[in-house]
């Protein structure tokens, strides 16, 4: 099990015991009440920034492979789409037609309207090795392509 999985559910439980060693023993003379009463708040707030940096950070889109594919009034370029099988990727997807269209697949479980002329994305988790198909639901049944994963 990654530390990070268990890490927010154990927090709580380890901050009261850490707080002692974070504080100095003794306060100096020149703080008022109010603001010794907000020094546990803030090393716990600290802590929980450092934390927070330490966490690992999902891969960023632009670190992924990336497949263009163009839906143009009912037809799709390219229609297949070759991947390597295991491996996260991305499909920019075109709009270039002057029709709303809609890139939908039931195996890979993704959708997307895209109004005309507008480019967007879609992340597709790792596949394993098959055939997954895809189509623009508004120019069915013509519009139909496929992605390979090999």
């Amino acid at each position: 099990m990654r530390l990070t999985s268990f890490l927010p559910s154990l927090l709580p439980s380890l901050l009261p015991s850490l707080l002692p060693s974070l504080l100095p023993s003794r306060l100096p003379c020149r703080l008022p009440h109010r603001a010794s009463a907000l020094l546990p708040a803030l090393a716990m707030l600290l802590v929980a920034l450092l934390l927070v940096a330490l966490l690992p950070r999902p891969a960023a889109a632009s670190d992924m492979p990336s497949y263009d594919l163009t839906l143009d009034n009912g037809k799709l370029i390219p229609e297949v789409l070759e991947v390597k099988a295991g491996e996260k990727f991305v499909i920019q997807l075109h709009n270039a037609g002057n029709t709303p269209a809609e890139f939908e697949s039931n195996s890979l479980r993704k959708e997307k309207v895209l109004a005309p002329g507008v480019k967007s994305f879609v992340v597709i988790h790792p596949l394993r090795a098959g055939s997954y198909d895809f189509f623009d639901d508004f120019h069915l049944p013509d519009a139909r392509g496929k992605v390979v994963a090999e």
